[in-house]
C-alpha cells in the first residue's frame, strides 16, 4: 500500500556505485511492499556514485512515486548519507534503515514493524551469523567486544545500522549535528525502549564491498572516540606509568651511587629509554590530535551533506 501524503514507514537506503545490484534490490523491495499492508515510501540516497546508479534511481523515481531519490553533491560517506536520508524521510511512524547490497533483508520489514507496534522505539538487528571472510568476522567480533568494554554506553553487540526506529528517535537524531557520526552509537545514546532481533547476515549479493579496510578502521575510530573516554584516560595512565618507571629507575641510580659508588653505564639503555619515552609522547599527541581534529570539524558548523537534486512524487527539485 502507498499513501503519498502520509507514509507510515520510510525505508532509508544509501547507495554508492550499486548499479549491479540495483535491479535485484528494487525487485525484492517491490515484492515486500506490494504484499504489505504498511504504507511505505522508499528513500534512496545516492552518495556521489560514479556509475549508472544515479540514472537508475532517476528513472525509477520519475515513474514510481513511492521512490524518493536524493542525490548528494559528492561522496560524503555512508554515515552522512544515511543521516541525509533520515532528514529527508516522511514516515510518520517509523524509519527502516538498511543497506542497498541486500545483506540486510528487506523481507524483515513486517517483523520489525510488529515490535514497533508493541511499543519499542528502536528495533536493531543482531547478526548471529555473517557470510564474510574469516578476517572480517574476527575483526568485527573483536571490535564490538572491545567497544563494549570501553564505551560509556552499552552499544548492543554485533548490531549495525540495520534497524527500525520510531519517528521520535529519528527527530532526535536530526537534532544531533555532529560531523563525526556513528549512528548505531547515537541511536543507543538516545535511549527509549530498545530490543534486538537476530538474523543471518547474507553475503553481498553482487559486486564488492564499498567499505575498504581504511574505511572500516575509520568507522571503528568514530565509535571509540565518540563513545568512550578510554583513549584520553589511557594516555593519562600511560603518563603516570612512565613517571613511575622513571622514578623507580632514578631511585635505583641514586641508590647505586650512594651505596656502591657506581653509576649505570651503557649507550643501549639510554637509547631504549629515549625511544620508549619518545614513543609514549608521540602516541599521546596522536590521541589528543584525534579529539582536536573532531573539534576542528565541529566548530565550522558546516551542513552534514549538500543535496544537488531530489525527485519526490515524480517531480524533480533542484537545490
Amino acid at each position: 500500500m502507498y499513501n503519498q501524503e502520509m507514509p507510515q514507514v520510510s525505508l532509508i537506503i544509501p547507495l554508492f556505485n550499486e548499479e549491479r545490484v540495483f535491479k535485484s534490490l528494487i525487485k525484492r523491495l517491490e515484492s515486500v511492499l506490494e504484499t504489505s499492508e504498511i504504507s511505505c515510501e522508499v528513500v534512496l540516497i545516492d552518495d556521489g556514485s560514479t556509475d549508472a546508479t544515479p540514472l537508475l534511481m532517476r528513472e525509477l523515481s520519475l515513474n514510481n512515486e513511492r521512490y524518493h531519490s536524493v542525490f548528494l553533491s559528492r561522496n560524503f560517506g555512508h554515515q552522512l548519507a544515511l543521516s541525509s536520508g533520515i532528514q529527508q524521510s516522511l514516515g510518520t511512524e517509523a524509519l527502516f534503515i538498511l543497506d542497498g547490497d541486500l545483506q540486510d533483508p528487506p523481507e524483515l520489514l513486517e517483523e520489525f514493524y510488529v515490535k514497533i507496534k508493541e511499543g519499542y522505539d528502536v528495533v536493531y538487528a543482531v547478526r548471529k551469523k555473517r557470510k564474510e571472510s574469516l578476517f572480517k568476522r574476527v575483526a568485527y567480533k573483536l571490535f564490538y567486544r572491545i567497544l563494549d568494554r570501553i564505551s560509556y554506553i552499552k552499544i548492543p553487540l554485533d548490531s549495525g545500522d540495520f534497524s527500525m526506529i520510531t519517528r521520535r528517535v529519528a527527530d532526535n537524531l536530526n537534532t544531533m549535528p555532529e560531523q563525526s557520526r556513528y549512528i548505531r552509537g547515537m541511536r543507543t545514546w538516545i535511549g527509549f525502549k530498545q530490543i534486538g532481533l537476530e538474523y543471518e547476515r547474507d553475503a553481498r549479493f553482487e559486486g564488492e564491498s564499498k567499505y575498504s579496510f581504511n574505511m572500516l578502521l575509520k568507522l571503528a575510530m568514530e565509535g571509540i572516540f565518540n563513545f568512550s573516554q578510554f583513549p584520553i584516560q589511557f594516555i593519562t595512565r600511560l603518563g603516570l606509568g612512565t613517571i613511575l618507571i622513571s622514578s623507580i629507575y632514578l631511585a635505583s641510580v641514586i641508590f647505586k651511587r650512594l651505596v656502591f659508588n657506581t653509576v649505570p653505564e651503557g649507550f643501549t639503555a639510554l637509547l631504549l629509554a629515549v625511544i620508549l619515552f619518545s614513543g609514549v609522547i608521540l602516541f599521546s599527541i596522536g590521541v589528543i590530535g584525534e579529539y582536536i581534529l573532531r573539534i576542528f570539524f565541529e566548530v565550522k558548523r558546516r551542513p552534514l551533506t549538500i543535496i544537488s537534486e531530489e525527485i519526490k512524487y515524480g517531480k524533480v527539485f533542484k537545490s
